[in-house]
């Protein structure tokens, strides 16, 4: 019978914690489980005949675990009654759990544990489809020296040996905990393995002792490690030992370092740098790293980093929903699988944007999932000669010297976007809106924020990202700020009828897009929101530029240069590289135009018009005025 193996974990962990006498704790829960998992492995290896009953079952795995040290364990023995072990191996019977798809020391912790002791330290399990996606990524070769240097419980290590590749383990894990898990594990299985409990980063154990000899040791890293702006992971001695801990500036087309260290770098710059140097040269790693790694600006010197170093084989990006393990637990962050050889000679670089990856963003099960296509293709692209590119279906070939500004992210060089536009080529001008800015056809501002505490504090509409729907701003906006807030920055925002208002950033609203009419001029528009306007109706006017960046080949291009910084989406300063594609003929630009006015007036007139008729509700002077010219009695009523 197919079980979920979460739920059947959440289960075994209700049980125990409802009966098992002196430990509640989830951890040492978690212990009597995995003591149990360990048991049943030697038993099955051994071939051993198990019973049926309670008591003789329990004896069975007793005995198994004699002589066997626990490492991650206060003690080797297993304390669970003969009841409780009964339940826990109907479950794990039920499971098949040495064969499960997915990762059952993963799970186990996952529902004892959970995300909140790790989350804070950017810790997560990653996905075993996305574990052994890189392992097959990396091309391990027999008897090879492999490392994962923030190997958490070990599952590339183990996605690693069921190769049965010979291979030589090496791990390293802050955490004491999990070193012993991942010790545990390794150790059960009969596989060759050294696990350090220290620091990556800093190259030295818990308690005393060197890792230094680690580097440049190893054929093959394999790691996804933690990540999160707000983690200090150095102290800037240590900091200073790294060269992407200091800032870098640009000089001669390219970045440079300086003498001046940076403050509060994330974990995953440094370890991107750490893993370069525990390669071997032609050493390959396979690592998943936060999508803004590979575009955010900030992070263009890394980017760098690994292009001066190594030649870049695959980048592939990963729903949001990969590390989500639950409803509430787990991360929305987008995160890409990158695959990279030290000091080769680049060339073209795979790419893929996954939009399934086995599981929803509740971290159910489901059936579809991209990556076994995209490991495929993959492979398919490392087999072929160098001088012809094999057919690709899903990924693409993007060559090196065509990765411009540093970014890295696939869907940035997602070629149908490209592809849409080429066809306009003929009768259609190609332009950018930063060629349209510079030349004097468009002027694009920024809006402010307010603070919170300005929320209600008066009559005019504060706009959001919210605000904005099928091209005209909601006229009952949530928040409302004082006049004293509209006056302070009435001058910088400067909002005229004619202005084009589009979301930047956000989650799902990006390229929205609204036009200002006469009703909308005394308005407050938030930093998330830009503000376009056509200076020179000659070449596009506000109608047909809405029109446009509403078009199909403008929202994929959009889609395609949003890129996650941090928790949130943006378009950053990308919005220049947005082709347009303007009509060459002048009367269809008319046309175009004339429809545009046209919907957005029928809009205007049905908005006030529902306006009045709320108004006439509570209007004892209406019947003095229903007479009237409707237009007059909207101006009346208005």
């Amino acid at each position: 019978m197919d079980v979920d193996h979460k739920l059947a974990f959440t289960n075994i962990r209700n049980f125990l914690a409802g009966r098992m006498l002196g430990a509640t704790r989830d951890q040492s829960l978690l212990e009597e489980v995995m003591k149990c998992l360990f048991a049943l492995k030697i038993m099955r290896r051994r071939k051993e005949k198990l019973p049926r009953d309670p008591l003789k079952l329990a004896a069975a795995y007793r005995t198994a675990l004699q002589g066997v040290h626990i490492p991650f364990a206060e003690t080797d023995q297993l304390l669970l009654d003969p009841a409780s072990i009964q339940f826990v191996h109907e479950q794990f019977s039920k499971l098949d759990v040495f064969n499960a798809d997915r990762d059952p020391v993963g799970d186990l912790y996952e529902a004892f544990i959970g995300s909140s002791i790790r989350g804070s330290d950017g810790q997560f399990f990653t996905p075993l489809n996305a574990v052994d996606w890189l392992t097959n990524a990396v091309g391990l070769q027999r008897g090879e020296k492999l490392i994962d240097p923030a190997c958490g419980a070990g599952g590339f290590l183990i996605s690693a040996a069921k190769l049965d590749l010979g291979l030589e383990l090496y791990g390293i894990e802050k955490d004491s905990y999990l070193a012993d898990l991942a010790r545990a594990r390794l150790q059960v299985l009969d596989y060759k393995h050294e696990v350090y409990c220290g620091n990556s980063l800093t190259l030295r154990q818990n308690g005393s002792g060197s890792l230094k000899n680690l580097l440049g040791q190893f054929d093959v890293v394999l790691a996804n490690p933690p990540f999160g702006k707000n983690i200090r992971s150095l102290d800037g001695r240590e900091q200073s030992e790294f060269d992407l801990g200091y800032r870098w500036k640009k000089s001669s087309g390219e970045l440079v370092r300086s003498d001046e260290l940076l403050p509060n770098v994330p974990p995953q710059v440094f370890f991107v740098e750490r893993i370069m140097s525990l390669l071997k040269d032609g050493g390959r790693a396979g690592i998943v790293v936060p999508e803004s790694l590979l575009c955010g600006k900030s992070y263009a010197p890394v980017v760098q980093y690994i292009r001066k170093n190594a030649a870049i084989k695959a980048v592939v990006g990963m729903p949001e929903a990969l590390f989500k393990h639950s409803g509430k637990g787990g991360t929305h962050t987008k995160t890409c699988l990158l695959v990279f050889t030290k000091g080769a000679r680049p060339s073209k670089v795979y790419m893929a944007e996954a939009a399934w990856c086995g599981h929803d963003s509740r971290g159910r099960k489901i059936d579809r999932d991209d990556l076994p296509t995209i490991r495929k293709e993959f492979s398919k692209v490392a087999r072929a000669n160098a001088k012809s590119d094999p057919q690709l279906e899903f990924g693409y070939l993007v060559p090196a010297k065509e990765v411009e500004n540093n970014i890295l992210a696939p869907r940035y060089h997602e070629p149908t976007a490209q592809k849409v536009a080429g066809h306009l080529i003929s009768s259609h001008e190609l332009v950018s809106i930063g060629e349209l800015v510079t030349a004097g056809d468009l002027e694009i501002r920024s809006g402010n924020e307010v603070g919170k505490l300005a929320y209600g504090s008066g009559t005019i509409p504060f706009v959001r990202t919210s605000d904005l729907s099928g091209w005209e701003i909601k006229p009952d906006p949530k928040h409302l700020v004082s006049e004293e807030v509209y006056e302070r920055l009435k001058v910088s925002q400067d909002i005229q009828r004619g202005d084009v208002l589009m979301v930047r950033d956000g989650t799902y609203l990006i390229g929205t897009c609204a036009y200002v009419t006469q009703h909308d001029e005394r308005i407050v528009y938030q930093s998330h929101i830009l503000k376009i306007r056509c200076l020179r109706s000659e070449r596009i006017n506000s109608f047909l530029l809405l029109a446009i960046l509403s078009s199909e080949p403008v929202q994929q291009q959009i889609k395609a240069k949003t890129f996650t910084q941090d928790i949130i989406n943006s378009l950053g300063n990308r919005l220049g590289e947005i082709i347009l594609p303007i009509p060459r003929a002048p009367e269809v630009r008319a046309e175009i135009s004339e429809l545009v006015e046209k919907v957005i007036g029928d809009r205007i007139e049905a908005r006030e018009l529902s306006r009045v008729a709320r108004r006439i509700v509570a209007d004892p002077t209406y019947l003095s005025v229903r007479r009237a010219p409707r237009a007059q009695s909207i101006a009346r009523l208005a």
